[in-house]
């Protein structure tokens, strides 16, 4: 492991390559959105679209625990550049595409730079600072993530209104280059030489685990790929087997990718859960409330990006609340008052939203939503880093992303067979829509493209009603995500009374207990960068 070299580091220029990577990653989750009607009018692939997406979170989600394991072992800063030079080679790639199976080959390689940058960011903001001072930067770099992960949209869909789709890409570079830059010249690491081993075979099982997983998620309920369907069926029985197979080697091998005696803290445990589930309600917001927009308003894709500001802007203020008062209580008191926000935002989408409602009621139930959310990403990741021991901050901080990422995945997948479901089963009362028809819309979201409304030949009023049966879809997915908060406070109550403890000196208290004001655990204590702070 190596170790922050304080004194040859400058803390103001590392801290503006860190906002400027973790930007650019958390970004490209959701920039091309807005953009995809776009691609796919340039370079066709209709029938591909969906792994534009599924390609960049799928290499994501394989990358960040292995690189998360790798920083522990070999420090941060090679690693994260690493990761920067991949993204931005992904993102060239990505602008000069030509196909969609070149689209989806490079958004691969985005996804694995991505997966190196944002856990490793986390870790070295810890690595930066004492006790006293993380809550209000997590705070920071919570609200970058999830400005950059609710802003995507909106950005994606000015640059190719205005310039072209190509610089949804092309904007990555000269943005990681001054975080390479600035990286290289302020970050600064003591090394250790001690001989280290990888498991590269926890690698394989973990990546098999993840692939099947991941394409059973995306390829179930779609043509030919019925959730009952023995072949889809089969991708979730591999990954089952992948996972126990990487469980197994995990505790047997001496430097395992992921340390499962970590799960044993029940701080680490409940931080993982929480991240899964609020992940999945993270997912449904931001897909699903603009394409409601779309459907209700009969806006475009672009003029319905502006949505999502006001929900950006809850994140953005309780990310930094989250951080600056995690000192001051419980995490469990701080994460239950976050829990019940989200359980009233996905309360009010699902019950109190309607096809009547206003564009700014609408936009008032969001704010409440991001309110609950944005909390999470300050908190979650300062409970875990300070429950575990210095050697394992790289992994811990990668699981935090790791477990968000496979929540997002689930969410999509089912909060998306909800709303097909329901979709399909309402439009049988609309008259002269033939059966063949209605299986050619499937769920929907074909209809928001005027395009394929006049390729459809359907009359006006028939497409207002299906856009009606379309909102209300998306309403009956809100109805179920608010089970993913409300199981999230059964995680925040087994936190118990574990808080961020500080002495007189800044130091933290024994991680994951009630602790002693002034005691101070075994982690603040064999990490050389607190000293002297």
């Amino acid at each position: 492991m190596t170790i922050l070299d304080a004194k040859r580091s400058n803390v103001n220029l590392v801290i503006a390559g860190l906002l400027l990577g973790l930007f650019i990653a958390a970004l490209d989750q959701t920039i091309v959105s807005t953009a995809m009607g776009t691609i796919i009018k340039k370079l066709g692939g209709l029938d591909k679209f969906v792994w534009v997406y599924s390609a960049y979170m799928i290499a994501m989600v394989v990358a960040t625990p292995i690189f998360g394991k790798l920083s522990d072992m070999y420090g941060r800063k090679k690693f994260y550049l690493t990761g920067l030079i991949l993204f931005m080679l992904g993102s060239i790639l990505c602008g000069t595409a030509t196909n969609m199976e070149q689209l989806i080959i490079y958004r691969a390689i985005q996804g694995i730079g991505g997966g190196a940058i944002m856990p490793i960011v986390f870790t070295i903001i810890f690595d930066l600072f004492p006790a006293e001072k993380r809550g209000k930067m997590m705070g920071l770099f919570g609200a970058v993530f999830g400005i950059s992960s609710v802003f995507g949209p909106i950005l994606g869909g000015l640059i190719t209104d205005n310039i072209s789709w190509r610089w949804i890409f092309y904007i990555n570079v000269p943005l990681g280059i001054v975080a390479v830059l600035f990286i290289m010249k302020a970050y600064h690491e003591t090394k250790n030489t001690r001989k280290q081993v990888i498991d590269w075979l926890g690698a394989v099982m973990l990546t098999g685990f993840v692939l099947f997983l991941m394409f059973g998620l995306e390829l179930g309920g779609t043509d030919g790929w019925a959730w009952s369907a023995g072949k889809t069926i089969m991708l979730f029985v591999a990954s089952a087997l992948f996972l126990i197979a990487f469980l197994y080697v995990e505790l047997k091998v001496k430097e395992p990718i992921i340390k499962l005696s970590l799960f044993k803290n029940k701080i680490v445990t409940s931080s993982m859960a929480i991240s899964l589930l609020y992940g999945g309600v993270m997912i449904a917001a931001a897909s699903y409330i603009p394409l409601f927009i779309q459907g209700v308003f009969h806006k475009t894709a672009t003029q319905t990006s502006t949505v999502m500001i006001p929900m950006m802007l809850g994140v953005v203020l309780s990310s930094q609340v989250g951080g600056r008062v995690v000192s001051k209580f419980r995490y469990r008191d701080v994460m239950i008052v976050s829990a019940l926000m989200l359980i009233i935002g996905t309360s009010l989408l699902g019950f109190a939203m309607t096809n009547d409602s206003s564009r700014l009621i609408i936009s008032l139930f969001t704010v409440v939503v991001g309110l609950g959310m944005g909390v999470s990403f300050s908190l979650l990741n300062i409970s875990t880093l300070n429950a575990v021991p210095p050697q394992y901050k790289g992994t811990s901080s990668s699981l935090i992303t790791f477990f968000r990422t496979i929540g997002s995945a689930l969410g999509i997948a089912v909060f998306g067979a909800i709303q097909k479901s329901s979709f399909q089963s309402s439009i049988s009362e609309v008259p002269n829509l033939s059966p063949q028809l209605a299986e050619k819309i499937k769920g929907g979201q074909a209809l928001l493209d005027p395009d394929i409304q006049k390729q459809m030949g359907l009359p006006a009023d028939v497409v207002n009603q299906l856009l009606g049966h379309f909102a209300d879809s998306v309403i009956a997915i809100f109805q179920w995500a608010v089970i993913l908060p409300a199981v999230a406070v059964i995680f925040v109550l087994l936190m118990g009374r574990a808080r961020l403890e500080l002495n007189k000196g800044g130091q933290q208290g024994a991680p994951g207990a009630p602790g002693k004001p002034g005691q101070q655990g075994e982690a603040a204590k064999s990490n050389p960068s607190y000293q002297g702070r």
